[in-house]
C-alpha cells in the first residue's frame, strides 16, 4: 500500500518541490492550504490549481482566520504584545495555527478518506523559526505521524529547487523580486538585503503599502472594545476578522505600523524582519489606552509581565507549555471591564491617541484631580501620609549616622 502524507502547502517554490519530490521517493501526496489572512480567493484558487497540476492526489483550503483570532490574536490584544516593543508576532501565531489545522485536516482525512495518514510534511528549510513551530506543533498534536522536511534534509538552494523542477517538465521561477514578503491577517513580515545589515533601513517601496505622501490629510477613528475585543468601527459594529482588516486597509494607506526588528530567534542567533502591520498597532495602542483607565495600576504591571512571556512562548514555538494556558486564563480574566471607546488620528506614518472613555473608569474629575481639590482627604491627612510614606527611606539614609 502507498504511504500517505499531507503536507502543508503554499504553492511557492519550496511546497511546490517536495511534492514532486516526496511523490519520487513513494508518498502519495496530499496537500493542504491554510488561510491566515494572508491570500486573497484568486491566490487561493491558483494554489488549489497548482497542487492538481505537480500530482497531488486531493487538496484541502482551510479558512482559519476567526480560528487565528480567537485562538491567538485576542490573547495578543490582551497582553498588548509587540516583541521588542515593535513587533507584533504575525508568523509567529500563523505557523501555530496553521500547524494546527494541518493536523485537523490529517485526521479527517484519516478517518473519512485515506486507509491510512503515515505522515505530516512542511517545507521550511534549516535556518528559521518556522521548522520549530511546525515541528513541535506536529509531534504535540499527532505524535503517531511521522514528519517529512525535504527542504531543510536535502539543504538544497532555491536555484536547485527551480532547476529539479525544471528537469520534470515543471516551471517554478524562484522569486526575483528584492524583498521576500509573508502577508497575513496580524501584519506582513518583509525580508531584503537591508535586513541581513543592522545599519541598514529599508526604503519605503520595500514595504507593501509603498511610498506615503507627507500631505495625506489627518483620518479620524473611533474603535470600541467589549471586554478587550475589538467590536466596532466608528460606530459600524464588526467582527473581529472583518475589523482587522478594515483597519490595515486605512493604516496601510497612511504607512501606519512599519518597522524594522531585531531580536532572537529560537535557534539562538540574532535575527532582523521588517513588517507592516497597521491594525496590530491600531488596535494594541488603543487598547493599551483604554486599560489605562479602567485597570489598577498592579494589574497593569502584572498585565505587562505576563504578555511578555506569553509573547515569548508564542514566538518561540512553545505554545503547547500548559504555561500558557494559564496565561491566557489570567489574560482573560483581566478584560472584564476593558470595555469603552478609544479616540484615534491617523497621520503620515504615525497616529496618536486621542481620547477615551468607559462605563468602567477609574478617573473621575467629581471626586479627585490630579494636582487639584478633591473631596477624599483633607491636607493635613495628605501631609501626614507623605512622613510616613517617606519613613523607610529617612531611616535608610541615617543607619550609621551621628549617634
Amino acid at each position: 500500500m502507498t504511504k500517505q502524507v499531507l503536507l502543508a502547502f503554499s504553492g511557492g517554490l519550496d511546497t511546490s518541490f517536495c511534492v514532486v519530490y516526496l511523490k519520487e521517493q513513494g508518498w502519495s501526496v496530499n496537500t493542504a492550504t491554510v488561510d491566515t489572512g494572508g491570500f486573497s480567493a484568486e491566490e487561493l484558487a491558483r494554489i488549489e490549481a497548482a497542487s492538481a497540476a505537480l500530482g497531488a492526489v486531493l487538496h484541502r483550503t482551510v479558512d482559519a482566520r476567526n480560528t487565528l483570532f480567537d485562538g491567538f490574536l485576542r490573547y495578543l490584544i490582551y497582553g498588548n504584545v509587540l516583541r521588542g516593543q515593535v513587533y507584533p508576532l504575525s508568523v509567529s501565531a500563523e505557523r501555530v495555527c496553521q500547524a494546527q489545522a494541518i493536523v485537523a485536516v490529517a485526521k479527517e482525512l484519516g478517518l473519512n478518506a485515506l486507509d491510512a495518514l503515515d505522515a505530516l510534511a512542511h517545507g521550511s528549510t534549516g535556518a528559521g523559526n518556522d521548522q520549530v513551530r511546525f515541528d513541535v506543533a506536529f509531534r504535540s498534536l499527532a505524535p503517531e505521524l511521522s514528519i517529512l522536511t525535504p527542504i531543510r534534509d536535502l539543504a538544497l538552494s532555491r536555484a536547485d529547487e527551480v532547476a529539479f523542477l525544471a528537469s520534470k517538465g515543471i516551471e517554478v521561477p524562484a522569486k526575483t523580486a528584492l524583498y521576500s514578503i509573508n502577508e497575513g491577517m496580524w501584519g506582513t513580515s518583509i525580508g531584503g538585503v537591508e535586513t541581513l545589515d543592522p545599519w541598514s533601513s529599508l526604503p519605503e517601496d520595500a514595504y507593501p503599502g509603498g511610498t506615503v505622501s507627507t500631505e495625506l490629510p489627518p483620518v479620524e477613528l473611533k474603535i470600541s472594545f467589549k471586554q478587550g475585543v475589538p467590536v466596532a468601527l466608528n460606530d459600524a459594529a464588526m467582527e473581529p476578522v472583518a475589523l482587522i482588516m478594515a483597519l490595515n486597509r486605512l493604516g496601510k494607506a497612511c504607512g501606519i505600523g512599519r518597522g524594522v526588528h531585531l531580536g532572537d530567534t529560537i535557534l539562538g542567533i540574532k535575527g532582523r524582519v521588517g513588517f507592516e502591520a497597521p491594525a496590530a498597532h491600531l488596535l494594541i495602542g488603543a487598547h493599551r489606552e483604554l486599560e489605562k483607565l479602567v485597570l489598577s495600576g498592579q494589574q497593569l504591571f502584572w498585565k505587562e509581565s505576563f504578555g511578555n512571556l506569553y509573547g515569548a512562548l508564542l514566538h518561540e514555538g512553545k505554545f503547547f507549555d500548559p504555561l500558557v494556558r494559564d496565561l491566557e486564563a489570567f489574560l482573560l480574566s483581566s478584560q472584564s471591564k476593558v470595555t469603552g471607546d478609544v479616540r484615534l488620528t491617523l497621520h503620515p506614518r504615525c497616529f496618536s491617541v486621542d481620547g477615551v472613555r468607559s462605563p468602567y473608569g477609574l478617573m473621575n474629575s467629581k471626586i479627585a484631580s490630579y494636582g487639584e481639590a478633591n473631596h477624599l482627604w483633607s491636607g493635613a491627612e495628605a501631609a501626614g501620609f507623605a512622613k510616613l510614606y517617606g519613613i523607610p527611606q529617612m531611616l535608610a539614609l541615617n543607619i550609621g549616622g551621628a549617634s
